[in-house]
C-alpha cells in the first residue's frame, strides 16, 4: 500500500489536526498521543452508498478496534449537522469530523482532481491513514473496496502495530 507522493511520509509525525465532531466538540490528534493508535479515513460525502458501506464496516468492528487500542475518525467536507444525521441514520458508534474547508484533506494530500461521468472536479480521494501512539504515520491505505475496508484495516493493524 504505497502512498501517493502528496501524502505525508510514513515514519514522520502525522499532520496535527483539531476538527469539530458531529456534536460540535473539538477533537485533536494530540488528545490521543501516548494513549491510542488513531485511524483517520477521508471519505467524500456522508450518506452516499460507498461511504455508508465503509462507515458501517467500521461501526461493526468497534470491539476489534478497541482491542487493538485504536480509535477511528471519519473525515469529510460535510457540515457538522450532516454528520449527526449520518450517525443517527446508520447508528454509528464513532466520531465523524467536519473538514468543510478541506484544509486537513489538503495537508494529507487527499483533496484532488477527480473524474466522474465525464466531469472533472475537486474532491476527496477516499484514503485511510494509520497513526501510532507516538503520533507517527505508519500506514496509508488508498486502494481498497469499501465493503472490505474494515477487514483490511484490522489486518494492517495486526501486521504493523
Amino acid at each position: 500500500m504505497a502512498p501517493s507522493t502528496n501524502h505525508p511520509k510514513i515514519g514522520n509525525k502525522a499532520p496535527a489536526f483539531t476538527l469539530k465532531n458531529q456534536r460540535g466538540e473539538k477533537v485533536s490528534l494530540k488528545d490521543y498521543a501516548g494513549e491510542k493508535n488513531v485511524v483517520i479515513y477521508f471519505y467524500p460525502k456522508a450518506m452516499t452508498p460507498g461511504c455508508t458501506t465503509q462507515a458501517c464496516g467500521i461501526r461493526d468492528t468497534q470491539k476489534e478496534l478497541a482491542e487493538r487500542d485504536t480509535v477511528v475518525f471519519g473525515i469529510s467536507p460535510d457540515p457538522v449537522e450532516r454528520l449527526q444525521k449520518f450517525i443517527d441514520k446508520q447508528d454509528l458508534n464513532f466520531d465523524l469530523l467536519s473538514d468543510e474547508d478541506h484544509a486537513l484533506a489538503d495537508k494529507y494530500g487527499v483533496w484532488a482532481l477527480k473524474k466522474f461521468m465525464g466531469k472533472e472536479f475537486m474532491g476527496i480521494v477516499r484514503t485511510t491513514f494509520i497513526i501510532n501512539k507516538e503520533s507517527r504515520l505508519v500506514g496509508v491505505m488508498d486502494k481498497f473496496k469499501t465493503k472490505t475496508h474494515h477487514d483490511d484495516l484490522l489486518a494492517f493493524l495486526d501486521e504493523h502495530l
